[in-house]
C-alpha cells in the first residue's frame, strides 16, 4: 500500500484554487492552460486508480461530488466508480450518497489511512495532506506544475513543515505543465 498524494501545482509552490471555485482572487490559474491540461488521468495513476481508494477533505468531496456524477466521460466513469473516504468532521453519513462509492471515515485519519490495504489517493484536501505528512505517511506526490507564479496562496510544503527527503523517478511534459513524480527516499 502507498499513499499518494496528486496536486496541481505553481512554479512557486501554490496548490490553492487552481480551478476558481474557491473564488480567490489569483485562482483558476490551472485552467487558464485549457481544459486539456486538466482533463483525464494527467497524473498517470492507470491501475492504481482503479485499483485503489481515493481519500478526500470534506471541501474537496463536495466540489467534486457536485461536478463528477454529471460527467459521463471515460475518466468520469472511473473517478465515479473508485470507492472514495471522505475525512471530515462535519459530514454525517446520510451525506455521502451525493457521490456513488462515497464512506465517511470513522475515527482517527492516521490510523483509517494505516488500516487500508489499498494504494490511498489523495487529490487536493490539503488538511488531509498536512495530517498524512506530520505522521510520515505519504509515500509519493504527483505533481502537475503550471508555468504560473502567483506569489501568494496556500502552499503544498509550508515553511515550517516537516524535512522530507525524495527521489524523483519521472517527469513528462503535458500540455502547458510537467508532471513530476517523486517517491519517498530511501531511508
Amino acid at each position: 500500500m502507498s499513499v499518494i498524494v496528486i496536486e496541481f501545482i505553481t512554479l512557486d509552490g501554490v496548490v490553492s484554487d487552481p480551478d476558481g471555485s474557491a473564488g480567490t482572487p489569483r485562482g483558476g490559474w490551472a485552467f487558464r492552460h485549457g481544459p486539456q491540461a486538466v482533463a483525464g488521468d494527467k497524473f498517470r495513476l492507470g491501475r492504481t486508480l482503479d485499483e485503489g481508494v481515493l481519500l478526500l477533505g470534506r471541501t474537496t468531496w463536495q466540489l467534486f461530488s457536485r461536478l463528477w456524477p454529471g460527467r459521463d466521460d471515460p475518466f468520469a466513469a472511473r473517478m465515479n466508480t473508485v470507492p472514495k473516504l471522505i475525512a471530515s468532521r462535519t459530514l454525517a453519513q446520510t451525506d455521502t450518497s451525493a457521490w456513488a462509492n462515497s464512506t465517511l471515515l470513522d475515527g482517527d485519519l492516521a490510523d483509517a489511512v494505516k488500516r487500508e490495504s489499498r494504494d490511498v489517493i489523495i487529490t487536493g484536501s490539503l488538511s488531509v495532506v498536512d495530517q498524512l505528512r506530520a505522521a510520515d505517511l505519504v509515500d509519493e506526490y504527483r505533481l502537475l506544475t503550471f508555468p504560473s507564479v502567483l506569489g501568494t496562496g496556500r502552499h503544498l510544503f509550508p515553511t515550517d513543515g516537516p524535512r522530507a527527503e525524495l527521489d524523483c523517478l519521472s517527469t513528462q511534459q503535458i500540455g502547458a505543465a510537467v508532471l513530476t513524480h517523486y517517491r519517498r527516499a530511501a531511508r
